[in-house]
């Protein structure tokens, strides 16, 4: 068993060269504003050749509910919709990652593994005793990673097998793979699994649950907060808030992020509505 200082020496060595930006001032700049979604809940930034787009999942209808209503739109990295329907006959898809030309993506119950090239739905893997299942992240080795908020388990699917990656997680959410490691946004905490399935805590004191996380490439993230907040988290673990539109009603539900263009997209669930935001520091 691997000590959690070990954990925590190694996950930092790791951060730290990838060159922290501990001591910035990060801030957002909205870039632009694209309406007429249905209840979007995640965006996710596909590149992958000359092939360079955003896909966003789309509710449309009760979060919970097997309907047969949701679906993924392609919009361009302009925020234009090129296809409002790129796939349709889902129920409640939420997070989404791709890897080898594959979708995946979190349907309630199930894991949905999309083909991107024909946008054809190729497999349904129902989860058993899943109940919300909410983030996908893929390593690097496509070991797929999946949230559930309701049972607070991580669930692990490789080579076809489903295990259960991480329990008693409490509000499991928003994931990010990093190595061999997942961050996980989970409550008002965000911690880091490794391998050997250690838990550490990176930060903590967020004002709402957590639902996305983005890994910034120099060692930090931006971790949004459904009701409308977004926080920058340094390396040392101090959190710092970036946008509050709870007064507006503008929620911030799974965000996408951008590290070519340093561009962060943003689905305002309740709004239909996604919002770009430059990424800078002062």
């Amino acid at each position: 068993m691997i000590s959690l200082k070990k954990v925590s020496l190694c996950f930092l060595w790791v951060l730290c060269c990838l060159g922290s930006v501990a001591n910035a001032q990060p801030h957002l700049e909205q870039i632009w504003l694209t309406e007429g979604l249905n209840v979007p809940e995640s965006v996710l930034v596909y590149r992958a050749g000359k092939a360079n787009f955003l896909l966003v999942s789309q509710i449309d209808g009760d979060p919970s509910a097997i309907d047969g209503k949701g679906g993924i739109a392609k919009l361009d990295l302009d925020g234009d919709i090129d296809e409002a329907e790129w796939v349709t006959g889902l129920n409640a898809p939420k997070g989404m990652a791709y890897f080898d030309g594959k979708l995946y993506v979190a349907d309630i119950n199930e894991l949905v593994i999309i083909n991107i090239k024909s946008a054809e739905i190729e497999k349904k893997v129902v989860i058993p005793g899943a109940q919300f299942l909410n983030d996908v992240t893929i390593d690097s080795k496509g070991v797929v990673y999946i949230s559930d908020t309701k049972t607070n388990k991580i669930h692990r699917y490789q080579n076809d097998s489903l295990d259960d990656y991480a329990t008693k997680v409490e509000t499991a959410n928003g994931l990010k793979a990093i190595g061999s490691n997942v961050i996980v946004g989970a409550g008002t905490h965000l911690y880091l699994i490794d391998k050997a399935k250690n838990r550490l805590q990176i930060a903590s004191g967020f004002a709402q649950a957590i639902d996305g996380v983005e890994s910034i490439a120099k060692g930090d993230f931006i971790v949004s907060c459904w009701p409308g907040l977004i926080y920058y988290v340094h390396l040392d673990g101090k959190i710092e808030l970036l946008l509050d539109t709870q007064k507006e009603g503008i929620n911030t539900a799974d965000i996408g992020f951008d590290a070519i263009t340093q561009t962060l997209f943003v689905p305002n669930f309740e709004k239909n509505s996604v919002t770009a935001y430059k990424v800078s520091a002062n």
